[in-house]
């Protein structure tokens, strides 16, 4: 089922069955899911499938990051499957990121590819232990400009990164932003947040959410309360 809702909700759960048992509470309609690591090496293919027969697009989360040719192959299989969006890292590099893209396009898969920046839980100073002696948001903005000359269809950032990604690559290059909490939630334990309004104001394209909806005693009305402050 095709939404255009920007919302994503993360099913980060340690199980296929708990994954499913939240599906199960939302409407595809009105949002997308993200299988992340975790879930996709418990349930594999098979929760994908499961998804998509509830009616899910799905962003598929794995971070792709090795030589071109096994990335290409990997982007080319999670598409097979048919999901909705998968991600590579870009910091592995021009040639990686439009291999998998080629491989994308020779094969004729319409799966959206992006590239992940910079992780945010990383500092100033990780970056300066591997090697990075640019900050986070230099780094990040010099990323963002190699995943969209290499055909990356978008990044995944911070919301206070959006708006200079905005600025840098234009409104069509999506900007996939996690660390989202509403209005009426905890801030659990992230400690640069901003709401999805702000956020998609800031140029964010897609929110991906987890624990105010997945934890919420009635996700869909979670889920009704954030398209409320986005005016949907």
């Amino acid at each position: 089922m095709s939404t255009a809702s920007p919302l994503i909700i993360a099913l980060d759960y340690p199980s296929m069955d708990a994954a499913l048992c939240m599906a199960d509470r939302l409407d595809p309609s009105r949002c997308r899911v993200k299988v992340g690591k975790e879930l996709f090496a418990r349930g594999g293919p098979e929760i994908v499938e499961a998804l998509h027969g509830r009616g899910f697009e799905v962003f598929l989360d794995l971070k792709f990051h090795d030589i071109p040719n096994t990335v290409a192959g990997a982007v080319q299989a999670a598409a097979e499957q048919g999901v909705w969006m998968v991600n590579v890292h870009a910091s592995g590099g021009r040639r990686m990121m439009e291999a998998a893209r080629e491989r994308l396009d020779s094969q004729r898969l319409e799966t959206r590819l992006i590239a992940v920046t910079v992780l945010t839980s990383m500092s100033d100073a990780d970056l300066a232990e591997v090697g990075v002696s640019s900050s986070a948001a230099d780094h990040v903005e010099r990323l963002a400009r190699l995943a969209q000359a290499s055909g990356m269809h978008g990044v995944v950032c911070s919301a206070q990164e959006s708006a200079r990604l905005r600025d840098i690559c234009g409104d069509d290059f999506l900007k996939v932003t996690p660390g989202i909490r509403p209005s009426f939630a905890s801030t659990d334990d992230q400690q640069r947040i901003l709401t999805p309004a702000e956020a998609m104001q800031a140029g964010s394209t897609h929110l991906v959410i987890g624990r105010p909806v997945t934890q919420a005693d009635e996700p869909m009305a979670a889920l009704s309360a954030i398209e409320n402050e986005l005016g949907l």
